[in-house]
């Protein structure tokens, strides 16, 4: 059997282990510690909270292009500071306008923005577009001009391509229909009179508005532009559909083809 030690024997005491041992120190707190799982920082939420105080008391108006833009992207980003895209994202399109109506692969080639921006955008704009619609729409058309020059700038003025619409309306000249007959490229849009006619007479239309976009941001009309208006006014004709006028729409203004005495 082996031999006990005796706590007299001075190897006993030279094996024996410390009665206290520090504990070793905590690890330092990190960034991720400080913030609740799934939550982001807690410098991030105070910013967004001071962005939506100040909108909820001031409104857009006091509040420059690139916040608007920061409190869209809150909801695509949940947990990551979006004040460098909404930068990035003005200065590729030039402004709110422009970057909220941008196509979504286009708004995909911006670093930082993925299919959640874009779609969030997208809804922007839907809402956008629906708004200035139910404006108009079921409305008579000419006691209420202004409000259907907005709708067709919301709608229109920021299309990288040219889009051409008809607005169709019925013998008090209330809106019934606004469809898109055709889109093209930056700079044409095959436009078919016979197709425009067709549709009028589908949806007994007794008046007809043509509108069209210059990408170009000048809503100078064409040569094309006015010798297809010519076209289209004399199918109408034929047909006793009244032409009204025909709008170009551009980035900062419209031209009305009625007031150039186009028509």
């Amino acid at each position: 059997m082996p031999r006990r030690r005796s706590p007299f024997d001075p190897a006993f005491h030279d094996s024996a282990l410390p009665l206290f041992v520090p504990a070793a120190p905590p690890p330092p707190p990190s960034a991720a510690a400080s913030s609740p799982p799934g939550k982001p920082p807690s410098y991030l939420r105070d910013h967004r909270k001071r962005l939506r105080e100040r909108f909820l008391a001031g409104g857009p108006q006091a509040m420059p292009d690139y916040e608007l833009l920061e409190l869209i992207l809150f909801r695509a980003i949940p947990r990551q500071d979006v004040k460098p895209l909404a930068r990035r994202l003005l200065e590729t399109f030039g402004d709110l306008n422009r970057v909220i109506t941008a196509p979504p692969a286009r708004l995909r080639e911006v670093e930082g923005a993925g299919d959640a921006v874009a779609l969030e955008l997208k809804i922007v704009e839907a809402s956008a577009q629906r708004l200035a619609r139910a404006r108009v729409l079921h409305r008579p058309v000419l006691s209420g001009w202004q409000a259907l020059l907005d709708y067709c700038h919301t709608a229109m003025a920021h299309r990288d391509t040219e889009q051409f619409r008809v607005l169709f309306l019925d013998r008090k000249n209330v809106l019934i229909a606004d469809e898109e007959q055709a889109s093209g490229t930056v700079d044409h849009v095959p436009v078919y009179p016979r197709e425009v006619m067709r549709r009028a007479l589908d949806l007994n239309a007794s008046a007809l508005i043509l509108v069209h976009n210059h990408p170009s941001g000048d809503p100078t009309p064409s040569q094309a532009d006015i010798a297809m208006t010519a076209r289209i006014q004399a199918a109408a004709e034929a047909l006793s559909i009244t032409l009204h006028d025909h709008l170009i729409i551009g980035k900062e203004g419209e031209l009305s083809f009625r007031a150039e005495g186009l028509l």
